[in-house]
């Protein structure tokens, strides 16, 4: 199953290339990824809604955490898994006619549509809570890619954006109901929670009710019905696909997949009836009002859906029997009649029925078509629209009987029975608009098309034909589907004649009165106007583009008061509400331990070491000097250093010298720019308040740590990592093998933010500077021809060391040297990567110091972004090739390579991901010196020579 779902995306990443190489014509190659699905799926089908044993298929993932890709192909899901595949292949080749030739946009178009079905596939055959969502919020991403398939027009943004907000709510509502049942049921397997659901509690109903929002929603029932229509603004084969057979039928199934196991949930069968029905007359009465035929179909298909999850959602055997007839049927009648209707837009060039007229006599196949399709969804013989809806009359004639529904029960039945007989009027409203003939219209004149263009609509309604007469043979494998729930009043069939049943006279009474209903038309319409206008009803899309626009006010507001633009406030607002929530649950778990339990130091350089800082951070606030404030803020982190190193962590003390330093100079850097005093204000309220705000963080982080080193309860997940250490990842320093063996996709992700923060800093400061020096004269360094030798390029620099520069000549090469050393030995003594790309830096910032930008090129002549992505891309694929070799990502090989008298060399694969990170920390660098150090040294000496051209 995972290969059919992988065949649909591959069509999808190629479809762009044939569409440019066959136009339109490759959409018979897209075809070919569902109809291969539907010919592997059809056999299996056939097999699973005979035994109804489901067909299980699992594929380990993250085995650390538990998560496989679950598949399961049950009745259910199987039947549809074939309308998804069949009727997805048979729209795609439809689009080889509906598509101008040479549309630029198509290219697109195929490639979406073709991840969609995929994308649906994969929603109906997973088996897995979290696959499950994957696929849903997928096909939620696809379906706004294709409503919006026409971006330049503003109603085809409005509705996407509709469907996407609300169809994105649903999914994430129903993302907490799955984890919570999930958390109640101990598995995240779909067939295992319907097979054996949990204890029922106020969680597994809270966890139910929030899933049944993401049904409501993705299959556009009341309130969130608004967006269907408004999705018909998309082109006719994503209505025909997405809006009749495939997205908005995924509520359907997740309702009809749980309504087994958890029908007998509090406020399920009140919520899902109620709204169904009421979602059933709503889009009937808002069909009859209708003149652009396509939007009474969309109203239509609201209506339908209402329908199906009424009867999904009723929880008896004959319901859920009906429902997956009526799905069935549904599928192939609506997405017919859309199909007939974009041939009608394109070749007419109009969908008002106002304006339509002669279609019938012009083109009598496709109105023979319609008249079948059509007639299948009003429930007329010999259809199988007829023999489904038969089904679920009869269903709800028993919930008449059923005494515990009471009257609920008769109700529901009035509900489903005045729905029909919208359906009849809203059907007889779409033949006659489309094909009627009215007097006083012109008669149209329909351009000529391929035969093949209607061939696929008729093809289609030839099954809903054939579903009619074959009853007998869909019984069963519909039932494989029913069995999930207790024996009822009776055993269903799909039959043409019952006899004379209440169910038979019901369907009588909804074909005449639905014709009434249409006959009477114009006086219909007036009392509905006449109730619109007196009782105004609340208007859902209305009601919503109101709420979107009061989100959006709010967010205004809420940013104008917030985002003001100043840093103190920012920080403040983090730290005061670091205070407030963790400091709440810290004041809860406070449980004061004994004095004698608290060790202050285990030897006095740990205890001269926490003294320094305590110093050098109380000089740090009360120092006036911005310079002396860094160099005392730099103490705190070389006494964190010491710190460290009493601890036995040499690793991280080497780590923690080398980046202070590093702030360090980035520091004095920045401060040539800055005043040499901070300011000298005295004390005011706002100053007190920063005070208290830094006294509570202090609080706070020393009582978590406190709190922290005395609530283990456990052994740490470290003290195992010796031995794997060693045999697995073939080194004796534990610390650089978590980095780039046990913890190595964390440090990939770090080096990712590393490389985007470093290009965002620069980026920042160059486009200061930029503006900064843009109308100033630019100065020319007095230079020496043989400025290009080593620290040759300062000579003339009047604020030259020479003591600098002869240290800087005699301990360049061995620092580099030493980097190197560092980053090859890091697997086995302290260093590393990281550590050594900070030595090559700390020498790079030494030969900028001496030298100036210009020893800086000549030392580094390199961009620092071909550096980063260089880094990034060693690092990428140190992890990517041993997958090619048999391995898993990020996995190291070990090899012992003789050297003769020299010895062995033991050599680690994981060494490669480290030069990476050697790479990206010296790409860092660069980029920090040449924005902080030369770019800044750029603008004082522009600024400098401007004031010199200047005339007093």
């Amino acid at each position: 199953m995972l290969w059919l779902i992988a065949l649909h995306f591959l069509a999808a990443a190629v479809a762009p290339a044939l569409i440019r190489l066959l136009d339109r014509r490759a959409f018979w190659i897209m075809a070919l990824a569902p109809a291969l699905s539907f010919a592997w799926l059809l056999p299996k089908t056939l097999e699973v809604t005979r035994t109804g044993e489901a067909v299980v298929e699992r594929i380990a993932w993250v085995e650390s955490i538990g998560l496989d890709l679950d598949f399961a192909m049950g009745p259910f899901a199987a039947i549809l898994a074939l309308l998804v595949t069949g009727i997805g292949a048979l729209v795609l080749i439809y689009c080889s006619w509906y598509f101008r030739p040479g549309d630029p946009e198509i290219w697109r178009f195929a490639g979406v549509l073709t991840g969609f079905a995929g994308a649906m596939l994969g929603l109906v055959l997973s088996d897995n809570v979290f696959v499950l969502y994957t696929f849903w919020e997928l096909t939620t991403v696809l379906s706004f890619l294709l409503i919006g398939h026409n971006p330049d027009r503003r109603a085809n943004r409005r509705a996407a954006m509709s469907a996407l907000i609300v169809t994105t709510f649903g999914g994430l509502t129903m993302l907490i109901g799955l984890v919570i049942l999930y958390v109640q049921s101990g598995t995240a397997l779909l067939s295992e929670m319907i097979a054996s659901p949990p204890e029922p509690s106020a969680w597994v109903t809270a966890g139910v009710m929030t899933v049944l929002v993401g049904a409501l929603s993705k299959s556009a029932l009341v309130p969130f019905h608004f967006w269907l229509p408004g999705a018909m603004a998309a082109p006719t084969p994503v209505s025909a696909y997405l809006h009749a057979a495939a997205m908005v039928k995924a509520g359907v199934f997740l309702v009809a997949l749980m309504a087994p196991a958890y029908a007998d949930t509090p406020g399920w069968r009140p919520l899902l009836v109620t709204l169904g029905i009421l979602t059933m007359i709503v889009g009937g009465l808002r069909a009859l009002r209708q003149y652009d035929i396509k939007l009474l179909l969309a109203y239509g298909t609201v209506s339908q859906l209402g329908f199906l999850v009424a009867m999904a959602g009723t929880g008896t055997r004959a319901a859920g029997f009906a429902a997956l007839s009526l799905l069935f049927a549904h599928a192939l009648f609506k997405s017919a009649l859309f199909l007939i209707v974009g041939i009608i837009d394109r070749s007419v060039g109009t969908r008002d029925l106002r304006e339509l007229n002669g279609l019938r006599q012009a083109r009598p196949v496709l109105f023979v078509t319609t008249l079948i399709a059509a007639g299948s969804m009003a429930g007329i013989p010999p259809m199988l629209g007829f023999t489904a809806k038969e089904a679920a009359l009869t269903a709800y004639v028993d919930l008449g009987h059923d005494l515990s529904w009471g009257l609920g029960g008769w109700l529901a039945l009035a509900g489903i029975v005045a729905g029909s007989i919208l359906t009849m009027a809203y059907t007889a409203r779409f033949v006659w608009g489309a094909f009627g003939s009215k007097p006083n219209v012109p008669l149209c004149a329909p351009r000529r098309f391929s035969p093949g263009f209607q061939a696929v609509p008729v093809f289609i309604t030839i099954f809903t034909v054939a579903g009619g007469f074959v009853g007998g043979w869909l019984t069963p494998r519909v039932a494989s589907y029913a069995e999930a729930f207790p024996e009822g009043a009776h055993e269903p069939v799909l039959v043409l004649w019952h006899g004379f049943t209440p169910a038979l006279g019901l369907s009588a009474l909804c074909i005449v009165a639905g014709l009434a209903l249409f006959y009477f038309r114009r006086p219909v319409a007036v009392a509905q106007h006449a109730v619109v206008d007196r009782l105004p009803m609340p208007d859902a899309d209305r009601s919503y583009h109101a709420i979107m626009r009061g989100v959006d006010r709010l967010a205004v507001e809420v940013t104008g008061r917030t985002q003001r633009g100043s840093l103190p406030f920012y920080l403040g607002v983090i730290l005061v509400t670091l205070i407030i929530v963790p400091g709440w649950a810290l004041i809860r778990a406070w449980e004061t331990p004994e004095v004698s339990d608290i060790r202050l130091a285990d030897n006095y350089l740990q205890m001269a070491a926490g003294i320094l800082m305590i110093i050098a951070a109380v000089l740090t606030v009360r120092s006036r000097r911005r310079l002396r404030a860094v160099l005392l803020l730099g103490l705190t982190g070389y006494g964190t250093a010491i710190l460290f190193v009493a601890h036995g962590a040499p690793d991280l003390a080497l780590t923690q010298v080398l980046v202070e330093t590093f702030l360090l100079v980035t520091f004095v850097l920045v401060l040539r720019r800055l005043p040499p005093f901070f300011s000298d204000r005295p004390f005011n309220v706002m100053r007190w308040v920063r005070i208290a705000i830094g006294t509570g963080v202090g609080l706070l982080v020393a009582g978590v740590a406190l709190i922290s080193s005395n609530a283990r309860i456990a052994d740490p997940i470290s003290a195992g990592w010796p031995d794997p250490a060693y045999e697995y990842g073939g080194g004796k320093n534990i610390v650089n093998i978590t980095l780039v063996d046990i913890r190595a996709w964390d440090t990939l992700g770090e080096l990712s933010v590393l490389v985007v923060a470093a290009t965002g800093v620069a980026s920042l400061i160059f486009l200061i500077t930029d503006r900064s020096t843009r109308n100033l004269s630019r100065p020319h360094r007095v230079v020496t021809p043989d400025s290009n030798q080593w620290l040759a390029a300062n000579l003339h620099d009047a604020r030259r060391s020479i003591v600098f520069e002869i240290v800087t000549r005699l301990i360049f090469h061995t620092v580099i040297v030493f980097s190197i050393y560092l980053m090859l030995a890091g697997h086995n003594s302290p260093g590393g990567g990281f550590a050594g790309g900070l030595i090559a830096s700390l020498a790079l910032m030494i030969r900028y110091l001496a030298g100036g930008r210009e020893e800086l090129d000549n030392a580094a002549p390199v961009d620092a972004g071909l550096v980063l992505g260089t880094g990034l891309a060693i690092a990428a694929l140190s992890g990517i090739i041993p997958t090619l070799l048999g391995g898993g990502v990020l996995q190291s090989a070990i090899f012992d390579i003789p050297l003769g008298p020299l010895g062995e060399l033991h050599l680690v694969t994981s060494v490669f991901f480290d030069i990476g990170v050697y790479l990206v920390v010296v790409g860092l660098a660069i980029d920090v010196l040449r924005s902080l150090g030369a770019g800044i040294d750029q603008q004082a000496e522009a600024e400098d020579l401007d004031e010199e051209a200047t005339p007093a």
